[in-house]
């Protein structure tokens, strides 16, 4: 039983993961002025910058739930989750040196739970 919760707990966060990859992702490739509004480190950053991260989290998001849902090659889950967590990983230090203390916790978080899901996942990795 333990271990169909600690299956139902990563499925759960790898939906909270593409979710919020997949929505943010989307507006920082193709919404740029939305970013810009939602997003203050978006006016510092280059507009190609911006748009590559986005298509990122956007595959990245895919990655987490689509492998793993089809069985079409289910170990991309793992690289995905470990992808993420390191542009998470980045982002937070760069909001920490920015001072901006709230989005540096929420992307630490976001890694956090990247990680678990690339953990949960090691045993699928050829």
């Amino acid at each position: 039983m333990e271990g169909l919760e600690f299956h139902g707990l990563e499925w759960m966060f790898s939906g909270v993961l593409a979710v919020v990859f997949l929505v943010t992702g989307m507006n920082k490739a193709f919404r740029y002025e939305q970013s810009r509004k939602n997003f203050p480190w978006v006016k510092d950053v280059p507009r190609s910058i911006v748009r590559v991260i986005g298509i990122a989290e956007i595959l990245g998001a895919l990655g987490l739930i689509l492998p793993v849902l089809t069985g079409i090659y289910p170990w991309l889950t793992f690289y995905a989750a470990c992808a993420l967590a390191l542009l998470m990983f980045m982002a937070g230090t760069f909001h920490a040196q920015r001072r901006e203390w709230s989005d540096a916790v929420i992307t630490m978080i976001l890694l956090v739970m990247c990680l678990f899901v690339a953990y949960s996942r090691r045993g699928l990795v050829p």
